[in-house]
């Protein structure tokens, strides 16, 4: 029988009545009436040609073909079982994936997760590379995070960062160099006289602080840079026409550990 024709749940039944050998006990666990254990016993010999049950005065006895085909019955509803506990197992609650660009994980994402992770000791983190907007639609993702406009997408709603600054930072002696290049940097792209153009802003960062140009890059993630002293501000910050976004489908608002979580990230 193929799969799609599979009548799973004469079967479900078929194992209540058989561990029982009563319709009626097998009715109390599965939440129904004896009539309809029977009707669907009935149904399922009825599908497959054969007789399940011998029907005796002290009761019911199982037929010799059913005792042979319930071994694996039984171990299909088990591998069942631990398909579904795979399934959920990503959405536990000490378990938390988050898509997010790979310059905002590197330069702030991680550190904060490490202080959640260390208050909140068992939490579990799936870290996924975003590029672009998040789809997730494609992915079981509990949150993700990314610099641009509020979510216009159905179903989706989302939480700032607070508002975003551009900073240019370097060492003291890059002010007269050309700016790194990035695609968070349009000014720099379109530039006739580049230095060096990287891939994200995170590199660019990471150049500015090798003293290969100054770059111009989020607040957020030059922060730690800044305080440490790898590169300095070269100007004063100008506001960015974008946020950083913690988005995820209503649904994973109400979860208690995203809740949790985007409390920790936006105190």
């Amino acid at each position: 029988m193929k799969r799609t024709h599979l009548p799973l749940n004469a079967l479900r039944v078929l194992d209540a009545a058989a561990r029982h050998l009563s319709f009626t006990r097998a009715a109390d666990e599965l939440a129904v009436t004896p009539a309809a254990v029977g009707q669907q016993i009935r149904a399922l010999e009825e599908t497959l040609g054969v007789v399940i049950f011998r029907r005796l005065a002290r009761g019911l006895e199982l037929t010799p073909e059913a005792l042979r085909a319930l071994p694996s019955l039984r171990e299909g509803f088990r591998c069942f079982e631990e398909s579904v506990r795979l399934l959920q197992e990503g959405q536990a609650s000490n378990v938390l994936t988050i898509a997010a660009p790979r310059e905002l994980v590197a330069k702030w994402l991680s550190a904060r997760l490490a202080a959640y992770g260390a208050a909140s000791p068992g939490k579990r983190f799936v870290l996924v590379a975003l590029d672009g907007l998040p789809d997730f639609s494609e992915a079981n993702l509990d949150l993700a995070l990314y610099f641009g406009g509020e979510p216009d997408a159905e179903g989706v709603h989302g939480r700032t960062l607070g508002d975003e600054v551009l900073q240019l930072v370097g060492h003291a002696d890059a002010a007269g160099q050309p700016r790194i290049a990035h695609p968070l940097d349009a000014d720099a792209l379109d530039g006739e006289a580049l230095g060096l153009s990287v891939p994200d802003a995170g590199l660019a960062l990471d150049a500015a602080i090798a003293g290969l140009g100054p770059a111009l890059v989020p607040g957020l993630l030059a922060g730690p840079a800044l305080a440490s002293g790898a590169v300095t501000a070269l100007a004063e910050p100008v506001p960015a026409a974008h946020s950083w976004w913690l988005v995820a489908p209503t649904p994973q608002w109400r979860q208690p550990k995203v809740r949790a979580l985007v409390a920790f990230l936006t105190a």
